[in-house]
């Protein structure tokens, strides 16, 4: 049998479809790498991907949340379903790759064959995500998981991209956090579905339960009428304590969002990541002079269908150009 590495893009894309974990690992190296190869088998899977359901959680340092990942991974297994962890980890300084760290910390859900954890290097990324996560995530959804666990690599206050890649996303404090102003000023407040207190054994989990509840009551106010209003869960993962409750919670979220809400959410999601992928090949003034902002919106219930991926999409605006450039260039 030929080695992995000799495979056929088609080849790759199939075996990643029917579940094989060389191959899934094999072929979001080749997305993390931002190779064309990995563009063209993404392009492939596309149209196997919208069944699983992403959950980011997002957070602090030191919070827990790779603890927590791996008590929500193994309360998601004991009622049947498979679930994939893509754990965004801080770049080493030498390799520039994972440092691997929430490996360590997930070593009894990593021990489960219906468990896959991958960590991704976060290579600077400012918003808590590394670039590829996105599409590594659409790997994983196409491999047939029912659930991908998003956690992202704990910089604070600027760990907001999740929220565009998450269906739920859970905002995981700790007692030590601060007060809940603090939070709210820190723009945490929106992108929460819910609200994790973790490690709420510790002194003053009851003193920021009750300020989160106070600060959402009063948003809640200034949201429509039938918003959904997050819920706090009090949690101390490292005892397993809390994650049937935050499982039942986010299942909830999930039945809850309404079939319009969910619609929106997808569409922003697809907007941007076709945005994402055509701006890194064209420039601002090329960008307006074909009118790319309006081509976009023309062609979102197509890729939101899967009829075609973002990434055809990029590929053929890039030809499309291409032979405009080559047109005017003979024609001098």
């Amino acid at each position: 049998m030929r080695p992995i590495e000799r495979w056929s893009e088609n080849e790759l894309a199939d075996a990643v479809v029917r579940g094989d974990p060389r191959a899934l690992a094999k072929v979001i190296s080749a997305i993390e790498d931002e190779t064309p190869r990995g563009r063209e088998i993404l392009d492939l899977l596309y149209r196997h991907t919208g069944r699983a359901y992403r959950v980011g959680l997002t957070g602090p340092p030191g919070s827990g949340k790779s603890t927590l990942t791996d008590l929500l991974a193994r309360q998601i297994r004991a009622g049947g379903e498979t679930v994939a962890v893509l754990a965004v980890d801080p770049s080493s300084p030498f390799s520039g790759g994972a440092i691997l760290g929430d490996r360590i910390r997930m070593q009894t859900a990593a021990a489960d064959p219906g468990v896959f954890i991958r960590s991704m290097a976060s290579r600077g990324s400012l918003g808590g995500l590394a670039a590829a996560t996105e599409q590594a995530a659409e790997a994983l959804d196409a491999a047939g998981f029912d659930w991908v666990l998003i956690e992202t690599v704990g910089v604070g206050q600027s760990e907001m991209e999740v929220v565009g890649v998450a269906d739920t996303t859970l905002l995981v404090l700790v007692p030590e956090s601060g007060d809940g102003v603090q939070v709210m000023k820190a723009g945490l407040m929106e992108a929460g579905d819910i609200f994790v207190i973790n490690k709420y054994d510790r002194e003053g989990g009851d003193r920021i339960q009750k300020e989160i509840q106070l600060l959402l009551s009063v948003l809640h106010d200034r949201w429509p009428k039938d918003a959904w209003l997050p819920p706090i869960v009090p949690t101390v993962a490292i005892r397993e304590q809390g994650g049937a409750e935050l499982l039942a919670e986010i299942r909830r979220h999930r039945v809850t969002s309404d079939e319009r809400s969910s619609l929106d959410r997808r569409r922003q999601r697809t907007r941007e990541q076709v945005s994402v992928l055509v701006r890194a090949r064209f420039g601002k003034e090329t960008w307006e002079r074909m009118d790319l902002d309006a081509r976009i919106e023309s062609e979102l219930d197509r890729v939101i269908a899967r009829e075609i991926s973002p990434y055809r999409l990029a590929e053929t605006w890039t030809n499309e150009l291409a032979e405009r450039l080559g047109g005017k260039r003979r024609e001098a």
